[in-house]
């Protein structure tokens, strides 16, 4: 491709409210335009590195035996209620009619549509196990789209289903999904990814796997052990924390006037915040009253607590229902509450912890030295781990001190489980003829994120560095000026002879000045640069540098193509 035919300008300055590496330099670099708040137009270059993205996608979903197909992006809502997931999932679903008046929606994932596709087409054990795929469009109609590729609203997702006849045979496919991923990731050219236990959020099953591009721009905070032996994300993450039971002190009411934040009463009762406990009220999507007891230092983890109660989605508790039960805002406890209409959860550092200060459900007042067995006996509650976990908390399998990581997720794998099959009626007959609904996998990977990704991990100050596997092209020619005797003939020679090699490479034939020339060059990121001069010509040599590396070589006119082809083989 000649450069004065390319389609995508390079620019100088930053794209507003741009904050991520890739953000800037995808937009800059002319391989994305935004059409509108969350959705991207994909030029010529950008489209070759996704296309390219895709096949390796393609070629390991064929070797774990997946079958592509392609499902419709506008679905009918009467899928999406047999599943029971139209009305639980919030605005992000995209709902409207079509003229008839039928409610339709765009899909943001395709459990539903898998679903009724397979029932139609698989009916026995003996056609068990299956995997369909498709890379497709998919529309989120999220709130707040940012980092451009990395949260969008309308993107590409590879998503694959798997239909099993036992959970052993959805246990050995999910490992084998897992080998292929891991195997993606690699080939894709990502540094540093890894594999973390995770929330199975809205997509529901009883395990899941996110793949993580370790990088700073990432939403998702993650917890590492120093040996790597144990990875989980911050809505999961456990830590190994010992607490100290020491003898019971008598308990005794304290005046703390307008002390409301476990900040304020440490410092007036002198105290640390762990020797202090916080409750924190939440509300069901039916209007019932949710305590969550923790001690002052830590954080009430939300995915933990609905994951235990089995919910989607708390709200904050307002004063009125508080105070309804017989608790006061800014000093409240379990202590002397109506627990009929509550449910209390509390977390283990204030059951294993002794003679904390707690609210005395009364303005101004709290209480020293809450003990649970003592000061709760007649109260009914649980006792769950819903605790936030802390960079350095420790590890749960080593008890060395957990890293905090951030990380893009780039892939996710699910055991769904019978969770859609049995709701939709996606059943099988088993050897003795009986119907079964099938227990199902599910295997995403964005796409647009994943080359997102490769750059937040891949670039400098000046571009991005593209690994060899996706970058648009391999090879960059520059001819600097091209005018002088010999150089655009040694140019247009080379660019002919690479092509016929069947090599990819770009060509600037736009005669502009080695700085501007260079700085577009960077900004484009190809792996392998070629610089044909007046210097070089008459020696029958070019300059050759590889992008990321400060120093470039002379090397023979005749030996470039060779030393290319090397190269890109990977010798």
């Amino acid at each position: 491709m000649r450069m004065s035919k390319l389609v995508g300008r390079r620019i100088k300055e930053d794209p507003k409210d741009s904050v991520t590496p890739s953000h800037k330099l995808l937009v800059r670099g002319g391989y994305i335009r935004m059409v509108s708040t969350g959705i991207y137009s994909l030029l010529p270059m950008a489209k070759r590195i996704i296309t390219k993205i895709e096949n390796i996608i393609r070629e390991e979903m064929n070797s774990i035996e997946g079958q592509e197909v392609l499902l419709p992006v506008a679905l009918p809502a009467e899928l999406w209620e047999e599943s029971g997931r139209y009305d639980s999932v919030g605005d992000e679903l995209l709902r409207f009619e079509d003229r008839s008046g039928k409610k339709m929606l765009l899909g943001m994932t395709h459990e539903e549509a898998v679903v009724h596709l397979v029932r139609t087409e698989v009916s026995s054990y003996k056609q068990l196990p299956i995997m369909v795929y498709q890379i497709q469009t998919k529309y989120r109609d999220e709130a707040r789209p940012r980092a451009g590729l990395i949260r969008v609203r309308e993107f590409t997702m590879k998503d694959g289903y798997s239909f099993h006849d036992s959970q052993e045979s959805l246990d050995e496919y999910y490992k084998k999904a897992h080998e292929a991923y891991v195997r993606i990731f690699d080939r894709i050219g990502m540094k540093d990814v890894i594999s973390i236990e995770s929330n199975s959020g809205m997509m529901g099953g009883s395990l899941s796997h996110e793949f993580m591009a370790i990088a700073e721009c990432g939403e998702d905070t993650l917890f590492v052990s120093p040996d790597g032996t144990y990875r989980a994300n911050r809505e999961i993450a456990c830590a190994d924390i010992k607490f100290t039971k020491e003898d019971e002190c008598e308990l005794e009411k304290v005046h703390t006037p307008e002390k409301k934040s476990i900040e304020d009463v440490s410092e007036f009762l002198k105290l640390k915040p762990e020797n202090t406990g916080k409750v924190v009220f939440y509300v069901d999507i039916v209007g019932n009253l949710i305590v969550a007891m923790i001690r002052g230092d830590f954080e009430v983890n939300e995915s933990k607590l609905k994951n235990h109660l089995g919910l989607n989605s708390l709200e904050f508790a307002d004063d009125e229902l508080i105070k309804a039960v017989g608790a006061e805002p800014g000093y409240a406890s379990p202590m002397a509450i109506n627990s009929d209409k509550v449910k209390i959860i509390i977390d283990r550092s204030v059951a294993e912890s002794s003679n904390l200060v707690v609210g005395a459900n009364e303005k101004d007042y709290h209480y020293k030295n809450f003990n649970i067995g003592r000061d709760l006996k007649d109260v009914s509650f649980e006792v769950v781990d819903i605790a936030t976990v802390r960079n350095g908390d420790p590890c749960p399998k080593t008890g060395e001190p957990l890293q905090e990581k951030r990380g893009i997720e780039v892939g996710n794998i699910f055991q769904l489980g019978t969770k859609y099959s049995e709701a939709m009626g996606c059943n099988f007959l088993n050897q003795n003829g009986k119907a079964q609904p099938m227990i199902m996998g599910c295997y995403g990977i964005g796409v647009g994120r994943a080359m997102a990704s490769v750059v937040e991990q891949s670039h400098d100050k000046w571009g991005p560095i593209w690994p060899m596997a996706i970058a648009p092209y391999h090879v960059h020619i520059c001819a600097l000026n091209p005018k002088k005797e010999g150089v655009k003939d040694a140019a247009e020679k080379l660019y002919l002879e690479m092509m016929n090699e069947n090599i990819e490479v770009l060509y600037d034939d736009r005669g502009e000045k080695a700085g501007p020339m260079f700085s577009e060059a960077d900004l484009i990121g190809i792996p392998l640069r070629i610089i044909i001069s007046p210097k070089t010509v008459p020696e029958n040599k070019v300059e050759f540098k590889i992008r990321g590396e400060k120093d470039s070589v002379l090397i023979e006119q005749d030996a470039i193509i060779d030393k290319v082809k090397d190269i890109i083989k990977g010798d």
